[in-house]
């Protein structure tokens, strides 16, 4: 329900906004980089003002949080194959298809950006890793549910997750599917 007890109609005006201000970030990101453009002009790019901008996310750090956990969500959502090793094996697989398409890099410099946006930034960035975290922690309940003894929430953060980040961020080799298993394996053993 909006201020006026209306009934929101998904798809309506405000997801409209929203996509257009997500596709404005996502592509300004990936022409200029990090920190080379202002609210006004994603509010420019996507065709709205930029009070509206400020008055739906309050600052730029919150709404490039909400882009990069959007995407995230829409890219790489947390699958449920009916095994954990089925599941993380997936999700390694999303996370590379994600980082390693046309806005991947892009997304994953803007996520590091974020780290040097003072507390603002900082809170963003926190909240984007705390809401993954959950996001994985319940694959991994889960799989204990169904009597498999997963790793805990930190152990899939360092040994599949940073290794991935890693050799996108520094070119340190291809993301095959023999490597992303491997990384799979190695956590699971």
């Amino acid at each position: 329900m909006d201020e006026q007890g209306r009934a929101r109609r998904p798809g309506g005006r405000s997801a409209r906004v929203r996509a257009a201000v997500h596709q404005a970030v996502t592509d300004l990101v990936s022409e200029r980089g990090y920190g080379n453009f202002t609210v006004g002009d994603i509010a420019a790019r996507a065709g709205v003002a930029d009070t509206s901008l400020y008055r739906r996310w309050g600052n730029l750090q919150a709404l490039l949080s909400d882009v990069l956990l959007t995407r995230l969500n829409a890219q790489s959502p947390m699958p449920d194959t009916g095994s954990l090793a089925g599941d993380l094996r997936t999700h390694a697989a999303n996370v590379a298809r994600e980082v390693t398409g046309p806005d991947g890099l892009a997304l994953v410099r803007l996520t590091l950006a974020l780290s040097g946006e003072g507390q603002q930034g900082l809170q963003a960035r926190d909240e984007l890793l705390a809401d993954r975290t959950r996001q994985l922690q319940a694959v991994l309940d889960r799989a204990r549910d169904r009597g498999e003894d997963p790793p805990d929430v930190l152990e899939v953060l360092d040994h599949l997750l940073a290794p991935i980040y890693m050799r996108v961020l520094f070119g340190a080799g291809p993301l095959t599917p023999d490597y992303l298993d491997g990384l799979v394996d190695r956590l699971l053993a």
